[in-house]
């Protein structure tokens, strides 16, 4: 298992409560899997809507199953943002 910080922005971090917080996990679907578990209702429906970076890079269309995370890794949860 991997020791990961995920880091809500905007709408998730409103859901949330919390900026950041540390995850074990293997892959980013175990990551939100958990993120659920701990944060049932609002937050769990903010993800339906966000796109992730792990670790800099962005999931796109993978996945969640496949993205492994590392060690000390970051997963950034990025709600969809209005402006242009």
């Amino acid at each position: 298992m991997a020791k990961v910080t995920v880091r809500y922005w905007a709408a998730a971090k409103a859901a949330a409560g919390v900026a950041e917080e540390p995850y074990e996990a293997v892959t980013l679907a175990d990551a939100l899997g958990a993120v659920c578990e701990r944060h049932p209702g609002e937050l769990t429906r903010v993800l339906l809507r966000c796109s992730f970076l792990v670790d800099g890079d962005p999931v796109g269309t993978r996945g969640h199953e496949t993205v492994r995370l590392a060690d000390g890794g970051t997963v950034e949860v990025l709600p969809p943002f209005a402006g242009g």
